[in-house]
């Protein structure tokens, strides 16, 4: 069984998901403004409790997954980052973790996303085996994809997810600008 580590950083600390954080995460993904281009539908409190089993599942299955990410001052819940494995079916995510983030509203725009996300793909970078890490946005999320270059990603293709537009980002092992 593996655990998540903890990482710092100047702002932040990412941790391993606790039962504690059931109420913030679903907070974060019943808001319409957060799932506007991650599957476009609130999640009920039933979707998040299997998320956070999911959470768990994928750092003692696969040795990676998701950190809560925490403001270091105040303690505050600010979203989530890290790795997964989906099995979404998309043959350009099979065998490739794939990294991702969601932050609540009031951490957007604050460089909060590319702090975490840093910190991730570092570790990632010294502890996973995948030669790259893909990432999966919606064409219209601009904010995101802007992140997403700027932590080293280039776009691959363009495809479908169950019927939502999606591009596929690919960043090589040690890319951070």
């Amino acid at each position: 069984m593996t655990n998540a580590p903890i990482l710092e950083t100047a702002r932040l600390i990412l941790r391993p998901h606790s039962l504690a954080d059931y109420a913030s995460c679903r907070t974060l993904w019943a808001d319409e403004r957060v799932v506007k281009h991650i599957g476009g539908a609130p999640q009920d409190g039933q979707a998040v409790w299997f998320r956070l089993l999911r959470y768990a599942g994928m750092w003692s299955l696969l040795g990676y997954g998701m950190w809560a990410i925490e403001d270091r001052k105040s303690g505050a819940f600010l979203g989530e980052a890290g790795l997964l494995s989906a099995a979404r079916g998309l043959p350009e995510l099979e065998g490739v973790p794939e990294a991702g983030w969601v932050l609540t509203p009031d951490a957007w725009g604050k460089g909060i996303a590319l702090e975490a996300m840093t910190a991730v793909l570092t570790w990632a970078d010294a502890h996973g085996e995948s030669p790259s890490l893909r990432c999966i946005i919606h064409p219209d999320n601009v904010a995101s994809i802007s992140v997403a270059q700027r932590l080293g990603f280039s776009a691959l293709v363009d495809t479908d997810l169950s019927g939502t537009p999606t591009r596929v980002f690919d960043r090589p092992k040690g890319a951070i600008p």
